[in-house]
């Protein structure tokens, strides 16, 4: 039975109270006071999954829907329900087959079935492209590496986006065209692709196309379609290969077109940003937001970036002592409905087992909840997932570690912000 632990931190002001969860929709007088409310829904326990690497996602039927990366009924990890609540019931547990070790969140197209992918396993244990309806149907749609030296590109680590057309979109860490990549030699610098949902791919790029991989390479993260109709990346190296301790390139920010023309909009240098692990999210003013490990201090960045290609970098982790601000953001923003944006850090944090955060779209960042903050971390650590707001105006995530059983959690977190005037 799943133990339900609930950690709260509640600060109250004085006067008149009006206490709304998430955003006071009242007209506030006087700067309110945060609270957090964090809540412990599930410990994976390796038979319902272990290690949440994926962020959630919340389905039409209001249920939150991921993936783990190992543990189920043959340890190559699981499709997962869960309430809102907390009762989790697992949907498929990969048999290598079929797939191995999905990385990524799902994705709930447009007619009710979810879509994801696996880092290995499939035919040719190159990972695969999977389709699973609400029930836990799975179907194989595409085994990566089908074609001679995988030039339709193997191991996807991030997941996939429905674009307008009602294709997906995706991109695979290894595999294309063999473009003299300086890592890991004849096995390709990562691909783009496009994906009906009946299962036919194109592959619509191969990294490292231009001399010194100007262009990145190894892209890590997933696209997002922007209002534009373009889609938008990051590769974790590339750019500029004398960046970085080892010469592989500090990575970029890229836009491509549906039909596979790539521009790349910003090459990292080390002090804006370095090794991309997440993708991007575009804010309601246009600009996409997103996070880098690295940075300035060593310990990560959050950048805005311009449909264009200009770059600001918006905060530096482990600006305060002992970094209790956090250190080394690997996943995407969320931009919630008070406008700001929210994410984790894997490390640093009062704990030093990371963070949740919230970050204006001018950098103001405050850091909303450490990690292990309860005896044998109970609450978890290490959040290497990104955030979602459900319904209920909550955030939603799960960690890679901590628990019961030491192997991840889901936690839900909820914003209080408690208005000392406050104006009905």
């Amino acid at each position: 039975m799943t133990k339900l632990r609930t950690h709260m931190l509640f600060t109250f002001a004085p006067a008149r109270l009006c206490i709304i969860v998430l955003f006071c929709f009242a007209a506030v007088i006087a700067a309110p006071a945060q609270s957090v409310f964090f809540t412990t829904l599930v410990s994976f326990d390796g038979a319902n999954g272990g290690d949440g690497y994926s962020s959630l996602i919340q389905a039409t039927d209001g249920n939150f829907y991921g993936t783990t990366y190992a543990g189920g009924t043959m340890g190559n990890g699981t499709v997962f329900k869960v309430t809102a609540a907390g009762t989790l019931t697992t949907l498929h547990s990969f048999d290598g087959g079929d797939g191995a070790y999905p990385q990524a969140e799902v994705v709930q197209g447009s007619n009710g079935n979810f879509y994801g992918t696996t880092v290995g396993g499939g035919a040719e244990h190159g990972g695969v492209v999977f389709k699973i309806t609400p029930t836990g149907t799975l179907t194989t749609l595409y085994n990566f590496c089908s074609q001679p030296n995988c030039t339709d590109g193997y191991n996807p680590r991030a997941g996939l986006v429905q674009g307008s057309d009602g294709n997906f979109y995706g991109t695979t860490f290894l595999g294309g065209a063999d473009n003299n990549c300086p890592m890991w030699q004849g096995n390709g610098c990562g691909t783009v692709f496009k994906i009906t949902p009946a299962g036919t791919l194109t592959t619509l790029y191969s990294f490292c196309a231009q001399p010194n991989c100007t262009d990145g390479s190894y892209p890590f993260a997933g696209l997002v379609q922007g209002s534009d109709g373009n889609f938008y990346g990051t590769a974790q190296y590339g750019g500029n290969l004398g960046c970085g301790s080892r010469g592989y390139g500090c990575g970029t920010v890229f836009k491509i077109t549906p039909s596979g023309t790539l521009t790349t909009l910003h090459t990292f240098a080390g002090p804006d940003g370095a090794q991309p692990y997440a993708g991007l999210v575009q804010g309601r003013d246009g600009y996409l937001y997103g996070t880098t490990p690295g940075g300035a201090n060593g310990y990560g960045t959050v950048f805005k970036i311009s449909s264009v290609g200009t770059l600001t970098t918006l905060y530096k982790f482990c600006s305060q002592p002992n970094c209790t601000d956090g250190s080394y953001p690997e996943t995407a923003l969320v931009q919630a409905n008070d406008g700001n944006f929210y994410g984790t850090t894997g490390g640093g944090g009062a704990y030093d087992w990371g963070t949740v955060f919230k970050i204006t779209p001018t950098g103001a960042l405050t850091t909303l909840y450490g990690f292990c903050s309860q005896p044998n971390c109970a609450d978890g650590a290490q959040p290497f997932a990104g955030l979602v707001q459900g319904r209920d105006g909550n955030f939603y995530g799960t960690t890679t570690e901590g628990g019961t059983d030491g192997l991840g959690t889901v936690f839900r977190l909820g914003v209080v912000r408690s208005c000392v005037t406050c104006r009905p």
